[in-house]
């Protein structure tokens, strides 16, 4: 091949990923994040196959999608139900399930990897992925806390790869962090803000640093309110009380930290004392250790810092 013919179809791809549309999204793991994805893009018009590793799973995240359009068809079509159950029934069947995550990517515009943050399972997943996957298929990671450099560097699309970091409940919550790498290219990060206008979120760019935005001043935040309740200065309560009626928060970090999961708080916390010993702001919290050895994560298992 000559270099003009090189530049030539270099040119030629670059330019038919910068104009191409996400129309088929591949959501590998249909947990409350990847359900929520895959209720979302499908609520777009796009073609969504959700993938984890077992059927059952896969009709509960089913059911869970077609419980939350239900609400919204209470809403949006209180006076007119057949309206509702056309409405549910277009979109469920813009939604496939799959067990086989590799035939699921091979023909897809965009994967979203949503499961468990382990690093060197993501590390696994994409590696595989990479090696089934269109040359134009762009790779993300809904991880909130790990490095999207660090995943990407398995894979052969470094400039194909980027973070689409969505928050819980994904239909109600408008925001998307869209994290760059350094090799992430233009048409990458174009085409990802586009999807996310397309599904009717609100973008932010970040760069690939820890938390990125809304969690790198959310943990911390958290975690000084934990450190207040281990010194004894003030109570839980107390402490959500103040920041609801004192800052306007609609929740108290406290109470926050039981809604995120007292398991997460502690895995990112960890995760980045790991990478960042010398950084105060993440240093390991004894209380937040005993809660999870005692197995209180939260409003998930009835009781962390609070009962419920």
């Amino acid at each position: 091949m000559s270099f003009t013919t090189h530049i030539l179809r270099r040119g030629l791809s670059t330019g038919v990923l910068r104009m191409a549309a996400v129309n088929h999204v591949t959501v590998i793991g249909g947990g409350s994040m990847g359900n929520g994805i895959a209720q979302v893009t499908a609520q777009a018009g796009c073609q969504v196959t959700m993938v984890d590793q077992t059927d059952e799973i896969l009709q509960k995240s089913v059911n869970t999608i077609s419980k939350s359009l239900q609400r919204v068809v209470k809403k949006k079509f209180a006076d007119d139900p057949s309206k509702g159950e056309e409405f549910i029934k277009g979109i469920m069947g813009n939604i496939s399930t799959s067990t086989d995550a590799p035939g699921a990517v091979a023909n897809t515009d965009l994967v979203i990897e949503a499961i468990i943050e382990n690093m060197d399972i993501k590390k696994k997943l994409f590696t595989e992925l990479d090696k089934v996957a269109k040359e134009s298929t762009i790779f993300a990671s809904n991880t909130s806390s790990l490095s999207i450099t660090e995943m990407a560097s398995v894979t052969q699309r470094q400039d194909r790869f980027g973070g689409l970091h969505f928050f819980n409940p994904v239909p109600m919550m408008k925001l998307v962090e869209v994290v760059r790498i350094p090799q992430t290219s233009d048409a990458t990060y174009d085409t990802l803000v586009e999807y996310c206008k397309k599904i009717g979120k609100t973008t932010v760019s970040c760069k690939d640093t820890p938390g990125f935005i809304v969690n790198r001043l959310l943990v911390p935040y958290m975690m000084e309110a934990v450190r207040l309740v281990e010194r004894g200065d003030a109570s839980p309560k107390d402490t959500d009380i103040a920041m609801k009626l004192g800052a306007g928060y609609p929740m108290g970090p406290i109470e926050l930290a039981d809604y995120v999961g007292v398991d997460v708080c502690k895995f990112i916390l960890d995760g980045w004392h790991e990478k960042y010993p010398d950084n105060p702001l993440f240093n390991p919290s004894p209380l937040i250790n005993k809660l999870v050895s005692e197995g209180k994560l939260g409003r998930k298992t009835g009781e962390g810092f609070y009962k419920y």
